[in-house]
């Protein structure tokens, strides 16, 4: 791929002389960028085989040309310093999975740059602390390149790879090649796994801020394709200096027999079982945690419910639709003066979501349980990204706690589905001796949403 020579003039937006000499020269500019090259006008001309780019350099290649295919669906380079030395950091992905490979600068890396920028990506999109510059093909196969002020400065881009992990469990991981799972899915795996490890406190390698029994057992609550069990069970058994036991529950038998299958395979058939069953029914031998990823509507309720009357320790669960209060604000309408929020149906759904899970927290308050409500992931990788975090105090509720529950309910006329699941029995739960159960108005016919 030729270079720009020095001195060449390069206008911020190139003009066109033709599509194919203007990927070219345009290609060129991102390949300057990659290498660190100055051009432009600027000093110090440095050759494609310089030992080393511009430390600061991080260029993302994504989307794809009109009528071609890269192989890769987004590509992100970046300079690294590993134990080894400095190294240029590819990571490519295609669309179910990552992959990581680190390059020693000179003619490899050279060679993976040229490779990369023959491959029809669409957008190229190069930063440095000197600015940043851009690359769009467009539908006729023209290109433009824009350079603008830098985003960030070099203190905002850490470069030194060994101190700071991107992953609490590390895309290429083996384990991934047997379950596999989208990039997407993965992420938010991930993210999961983060909150997991601050809410067991969980500091670094092989070490805890909290003394965790042994076994720990821990739950997974309509675990579907079982990505977070065995991603929880992976982290887990390396950072917990105690044995890991680990059962996942899903209704379909299907895919209890493809996790089983999966267990197997990973040698963990000792420690991970699955049982095909409902979350409400499901057989649960006292878990310490409880884990619920995208348990749809009231199958949160559900595996919330079984953690209470386990009396787990930490429950962790990331809801997904809430149909349940919407069908009862489409029947019930809204209290004065708030008609407005419910009038138009997105925003009773989203209104919905807000106030299942504010009685959701109060609910675990009103039983003991202290609960922070937190975003744990991107909006950008799922917009269900609302985390219930809750660890187990023991503590009676105050009457100022169960004062606002009620009140909440008693304006809004609705019905918490895991209200009637944990004070189905007329009792008043973990409530003490002498305080009125809170007022849970009688469960109304509802429609069925669809």
């Amino acid at each position: 791929m030729p270079l720009v020579e020095p001195g060449e003039e390069v206008p911020h937006a190139i003009a066109r002389p033709g599509p194919r000499e203007d990927i070219d020269v345009a290609a060129a500019h991102v390949a300057a960028g990659v290498a660190g090259e100055r051009v432009a006008g600027e000093q110090d001309h440095v050759g494609p085989h310089h030992e080393r780019a511009d430390a600061d350099a991080e260029p993302v290649a994504a989307g794809r040309r009109r009528g071609r295919l890269p192989t890769w669906v987004r590509v992100t380079l970046r300079p690294i310093t590993v134990k080894a030395g400095a190294r240029l950091q590819l990571v490519t992905d295609d669309g179910s999975r990552p992959t990581t490979q680190n390059v020693p600068w000179g003619d490899e890396a050279q060679s993976a740059v040229d490779t990369l920028l023959a491959e029809p990506f669409g957008n190229w999109h190069v930063e440095t602390v000197d600015g940043t510059l851009q690359l769009r093909v467009t539908k006729r196969g023209q290109a433009q390149v824009h350079r603008g002020e830098p985003a960030a400065t070099a203190a905002q881009r850490p470069s030194t790879h060994d101190q700071v992990a991107d992953h609490v469990l590390d895309p290429g991981d083996p384990i991934f090649d047997v379950i596999g799972g989208t990039a997407a899915k993965r992420r938010q795996v991930d993210a999961f796994l983060r909150s997991l490890a601050t809410t067991l406190g969980v500091t670094g390698e092989r070490s805890t801020e909290l003394s965790l029994p042994t076994p720990l057992r821990v739950v997974d609550m309509g675990c579907g394709n079982a990505y977070l069990t065995f991603a929880a069970y992976r982290f887990l058994s390396r950072v917990c200096d105690t044995r890991v036991e680990l059962v996942g529950v899903d209704i379909r038998e299907d895919q209890r027999v493809r996790n089983t299958e999966i267990a197997r395979l990973l040698g963990w058939q000792g420690q991970i079982r699955f049982q095909s069953n409902t979350i409400a029914n499901a057989q649960v031998d006292s878990p310490h945690v409880v884990l619920a990823l995208h348990a749809c509507d009231t199958a949160t309720d559900e595996a919330l419910a079984q953690a209470v009357r386990a009396n787990a320790t930490w429950i962790l669960a990331a809801p997904c639709c809430h149909h349940d209060i919407a069908a009862q604000l489409r029947q019930r309408g809204a209290p004065e003066p708030y008609e407005l929020l419910t009038r138009h149906s997105i925003l009773r759904e989203r209104f919905a979501e807000v106030l299942t899970d504010a009685l959701r927290a109060a609910l675990l308050r009103l039983h003991g349980y202290r609960v922070d409500i937190v975003e744990f992931v991107d909006s950008k990788h799922t917009p269900r990204n609302t985390m219930l975090r809750a660890r187990r105090t023991g503590a009676a509720p105050s009457p100022e706690s169960i004062a606002e529950y009620a009140r909440l309910v008693e304006a809004w006329q609705v019905t918490p589905y895991l209200a009637t699941l944990l004070f189905a029995d007329g009792s008043t739960g973990r409530l003490p001796r002498g305080v009125s159960q809170p007022a849970i108005c009688p469960t109304p016919e509802i429609v069925d949403p669809g």
